[in-house]
C-alpha cells in the first residue's frame, strides 16, 4: 500500500460507533433519533457521547442566519455550533466541546494549514486520504474514553458536500472490528392519497447509500404513524436488512417521548445485540427509568408565556422553548409559548403579550425589533408581569430603564444606534477593531459573582453561578452608578461586567447577560426558568399579589 494511504491506525476495541445518516429530505429528525438512541444506551448504563457532522463550508455556525439553521447553540468552551448539539446535551445530560462538531470548513482549514506549514512533505494533498483521515481522526478523538459514540451526518445522502464524510465512514468501517460499528439510516415513509405507506423513497435512499459503499444495519422510518407490518416487510426485503431491523419513528406530542417510542420498538436491544454490549449493560431492573418518569408526568395546570422576538421560527429560540418545557416538567405545568413579533406589535401580537402570565425577551443581534422589545419590557415592568430578559433582553431592559425612569431620551445600545446621546450599552473593550465576525464574541462559560440576599442569590442558591455567554456589548460602566441610584439593581457581575439585573417591588424581574437556557436539561431545569415559571404561575393565580420564591 502506498505510504500516503497508510493511516497507521491501530483499532481500539474499547470504543463503539453508531453512524446515523438521513435520506430523502432534510429535517426528518435524524438528530432526535440519534439523541434518543443515545438516551436509551445511557439508561442502560453506558457512557455515551455524540458528534455532529455538518457538511457546510462554514467553520462553525456562529455567522449563520437563524432562519436557515435555527439558533446558534453555544458550548461551555465557547464553540458556536448547530442546534442538534443542544439536543445531544439535553438528551444525554453531558457537556460537549468544539471537538464534537465537525464541519467541512473546520476540516479543510486544518488540512490546508498543515499543507502550508509543509507537514505533508511535498505530497499532493487530496480529499483521499488527507481530508478523510482528518475526519476519522476527529471522530476517534471525540469518542476517546467513552463506551459509545454516536455520529450524525448532517444533510442527506447524495448531497455533494457530504461525500467526503461518507467516504470517511466507509473507510472507518473497514478499519474497525465490524461488531464495533453500526450504521443507522433515517428516511421518510410518506402516505399516498389512498392512505398507503410508500416505501419507494426509502428504497431509493438506501440504494444511494449502498452505491457509496455503505450498507445500513438498521432503518428508521419517519412517518405520521407507526409502520405497518407489511411496510416493514417490504422495506426489509428491498433494502437487504432483517425485518427486525426496521423501526418506526412516528409523530409524537413531544420530542422527549421519542426515546420511549424507540424503546417500545426494541431499538436499544437491537443496538446492544449488534455491538455485543449486552454483557456490559445494566440489568433491566437496574436501568435508569427517570427519563420516562419525567416526560410522562401529567401536568396539573397550564400557563401562557409570551416570547418577544423578531424570528417567527421556533428553532430560532429552541433552547428557550426547551428550558421552559423543563421548568414545566419540574413544576407540573404545561407551558404554551406564544411568539410576539417584536418588529410588528400589531393588535394580534399585543393581545398575546397582554394575555400572557409572563414575558421572555430573548437574545439577538441588530436593530430590527428592538423597539418592540423595549415596549414589551416596559409593559412587564409597569404592569408587574413576571419578566425574564436574556442577553439582548437584559440589555434592552437597561435601555428601557434609562429612557423611562432616568428620562435619558434617546438612550440605546451603541450596536443599534451609533449616534445615541446615551450609549448605556456599549461595545466590550476587547471587541474594538476586530475584523473577523466568526468566533470573536465573548463566548462560553464564565463565572458570575452574585450579591447575597438578592433575588438572583435565591434563584441560584448561593453567591456564584456558571453560565454560557454570547455577546459583543455590555452595560456601559459610565452609567452604572446613575442606573443603580435610580433603583436598578445589578446583582451579578463578572469582573467589571454587569451580568444580572433585577428590581425590587416587582413580582419577578430578572435580566441576565448570559444564556441560562443552554444548560437546562429535563430533570435539571435552569434555575432562572424555574423561578420565572413559578412566579408566572403565582401571578396567574393571584394577579394582584406578590410571589414567594
Amino acid at each position: 500500500m502506498p505510504e500516503e494511504f497508510q493511516t497507521g491506525y491501530d483499532p481500539s476495541k474499547g470504543d463503539n460507533f453508531i453512524f446515523v445518516t438521513g435520506g430523502v429530505m432534510s429535517g426528518l429528525g435524524k438528530g432526535i433519533t440519534a439523541a434518543s438512541i443515545g438516551r436509551l444506551l445511557t439508561n442502560a448504563g453506558f457512557d455515551v457521547t455524540a458528534v455532529k457532522i455538518d457538511p457546510y463550508l462554514n467553520v462553525d455556525a456562529g455567522t449563520m442566519n437563524p432562519y436557515q439553521h435555527g439558533e446558534v447553540y453555544v458550548l461551555k468552551d465557547g464553540a458556536e455550533v448547530d442546534l442538534d448539539l443542544g439536543n445531544y446535551e439535553r438528551f444525554l445530560d453531558i457537556d460537549m466541546t468544539a471537538d464534537h462538531n465537525i464541519t467541512t470548513g473546520k476540516t479543510y482549514r486544518h488540512v490546508i494549514e498543515k499543507e502550508r506549514a509543509g507537514d505533508y512533505l511535498g505530497r499532493t494533498v487530496q480529499i483521499i486520504p488527507h481530508i478523510t483521515d482528518d475526519i476519522k481522526r476527529r471522530i476517534r478523538e471525540a469518542a476517546d474514553g467513552t463506551d459509545v459514540c454516536i455520529v450524525e451526518v448532517g444533510g442527506t445522502v447524495g448531497d455533494i458536500e457530504g461525500m467526503p464524510f461518507l467516504e470517511a465512514l466507509r473507510q472507518f468501517a473497514h478499519e474497525e472490528d465490524p461488531s464495533d460499528v453500526l450504521f443507522a439510516h433515517v428516511t421518510l415513509v410518506p402516505f399516498s392519497k389512498n392512505g398507503e405507506q410508500k416505501t419507494k423513497p426509502t428504497q431509493h435512499s438506501v440504494k444511494e447509500l449502498r452505491s457509496i459503499g455503505l450498507q445500513p444495519d438498521l432503518l428508521v422510518g419517519r412517518s405520521p404513524t407507526r409502520l405497518d407490518p407489511e411496510t416493514r416487510r417490504k422495506i426489509a426485503l428491498f433494502c437487504d436488512v432483517e425485518p427486525g431491523a426496521v423501526f418506526s419513528n412516528p409523530d409524537v406530542p413531544d420530542i422527549y417521548r421519542v426515546p420511549l417510542v424507540l424503546e417500545d420498538e426494541g431499538m436499544h436491544e437491537f443496538v446492544m445485540a449488534h455491538l455485543n454490549l449486552h454483557d456490559r449493560a445494566a440489568a433491566p431492573s437496574d436501568r435508569d427509568t427517570s427519563w420516562r418518569e419525567i416526560v410522562t408526568r401529567e401536568p396539573e395546570t397550564s400557563l401562557e408565556i409570551a416570547l418577544v422576538g423578531k424570528y417567527g421560527l421556533e428553532d430560532a429560540y429552541m433552547s428557550i422553548h426547551e428550558a421552559l418545557k423543563h421548568a414545566g416538567f419540574e413544576l407540573g405545568v404545561d407551558i404554551s409559548v406564544n411568539w410576539v413579533a417584536s418588529d410588528e406589535m400589531n393588535d394580534e401580537h399585543h393581545d398575546r403579550l397582554t394575555n400572557a402570565a409572563g414575558v421572555v425577551v430573548p437574545g439577538g443581534f441588530g436593530s430590527r425589533g428592538t423597539e418592540g422589545k423595549i415596549a414589551a419590557i416596559e409593559y412587564a415592568r409597569t404592569e408587574s408581569i413576571p419578566f425574564l430578559g436574556l442577553c439582548l433582553g437584559f440589555q434592552m431592559a437597561v435601555v428601557e430603564y434609562a429612557r423611562n425612569v432616568l428620562d435619558l431620551e434617546g438612550a440605546h445600545s451603541a450596536e443599534v444606534d451609533s449616534d445615541t446621546p446615551y450609549p448605556v450599552i456599549d461595545l466590550l473593550p476587547e471587541q474594538v477593531d476586530l475584523d473577523d465576525m466568526g468566533g470573536t464574541m465573548r463566548l462560553g462559560a464564565h463565572e458570575t459573582n452574585i450579591e447575597a440576599d438578592t433575588l438572583a442569590s435565591k434563584i441560584y442558591g448561593g453567591t456564584t453561578c456558571v453560565e454560557r455567554h454570547r455577546h459583543r456589548y455590555e452595560v456601559n460602566p459610565e452609567y452604572i452608578d446613575e442606573l443603580t441610584e435610580a433603583g436598578l439593581i445589578f446583582s451579578g457581575w463578572c469582573g467589571p461586567r454587569m451580568e444580572i439585573l433585577e428590581l425590587e417591588d416587582h413580582p419577578f424581574f430578572i435580566g441576565t447577560q448570559f444564556h441560562p437556557e443552554f444548560r437546562s436539561r429535563p430533570g435539571r431545569a435552569s434555575p432562572p426558568f424555574v423561578h420565572f415559571t413559578r412566579a408566572a404561575m403565582s401571578m396567574q393565580k393571584r394577579p394582584a399579589g406578590g410571589v414567594e420564591l
